[in-house]
């Protein structure tokens, strides 16, 4: 397939090193204005990709985008003149929020979201490091996307395991409450995941994760407090040394996804009515550590 990677970042680019291997035709489309990039995987040998290459959108059979969920919308308008409309426009960050309009935006493209739990870290713009193994998660978002069941297998290929997933939304909001959990407090206190398993920090994530269950089951998702909350800690237990990718954000002084993540679940609950003092109070101070970079 050709192949174009929209934001080469860790993920993206673990994605184009392990497609590329898999033998497909893959491309990147970068900030970098350089007509190629060179990226080294772990200890392998550099590949070399084309980079902003037109007629690698107009000829792209998979657009795979990897940028920060706020960043989508805007970068697929900017690029739509030269997307062909039969593209298939896979849809891969944190939070939720996005596919829809994507969706309103590109009605004739089929779009298919995924969710990993793959590991990867940029140390530099020229090296990738696979820093976890993991699954990924394939559903498909309109009717068109919904026929794409294919990628399962030319994805799994690239990079197992992969899964289709006809009830995609049951995945994305549960790994959307691991986030609100996880990502928000990780950034306040700037700390690596494993400290969230500490007691003091287990009675801020309860009132958290509660508010999460009452959004979700108003929103049909089946689940429950303790099973959730079992997820929420599992997955910190699993990712003690991890820095969260918001944690990374506010670290570096760089616009987080708490728009998407919190802020998504707060919008969601007041269509139900539903109060979320909790997330609300991490969305503000998220809010207030980003305004404290543009006033100072």
């Amino acid at each position: 397939m050709n192949i174009t990677i929209l934001g080469p970042g860790a993920i993206g680019s673990l994605w184009a090193h392990k497609l590329a291997n898999a033998g497909h035709n893959v491309s990147l489309w970068g900030r970098d204005s350089s007509e190629t990039l060179r990226l080294q995987l772990d200890d392998t040998s550099p590949q070399t990709f084309a980079n902003r290459d037109p007629n690698s959108l107009v000829d792209c059979d998979l657009l795979l985008v990897t940028l920060k969920a706020w960043q989508v919308l805007p970068a697929l308008e900017s690029l739509k003149s030269q997307i062909n409309q039969d593209t298939i426009l896979v849809l891969m960050h944190n939070g939720m929020g996005t596919a829809q309009p994507v969706c309103d935006h590109f009605a004739s493209n089929p779009v298919v979201i995924a969710t990993t739990t793959h590991g990867a870290f940029k140390p530099n713009k020229y090296q990738v490091q696979h820093t976890g193994q993991g699954m990924t998660q394939l559903g498909g978002m309109n009717k068109a996307g919904q026929q794409c069941h294919f990628l399962q297998a030319v994805l799994d290929h690239a990079l197992p395991e992969v899964r289709w997933n006809d009830n995609i939304q049951a995945v994305l909001w549960n790994k959307l409450a691991v986030n609100c959990a996880i990502n928000p407090l990780t950034a306040i206190e700037q700390c690596q995941n494993g400290e969230l398993a500490r007691p003091p920090f287990q009675a801020i994530i309860e009132p958290i994760v509660l508010e999460i269950v009452k959004v979700m089951q108003a929103e049909g998702i089946a689940t429950d407090f303790q099973t959730l909350l079992a997820t929420v800690n599992q997955v910190i237990s699993h990712t003690a040394t991890n820095f969260s990718s918001m944690r990374q954000d506010v670290y570096h002084q760089r616009k987080t996804e708490i728009d998407f993540i919190n802020g998504y679940l707060i919008s969601v609950a007041k269509q139900h009515h539903l109060a979320t003092p909790e997330n609300s109070k991490l969305y503000q101070a998220i809010k207030q550590i980003e305004q404290g970079w543009i006033t100072s």
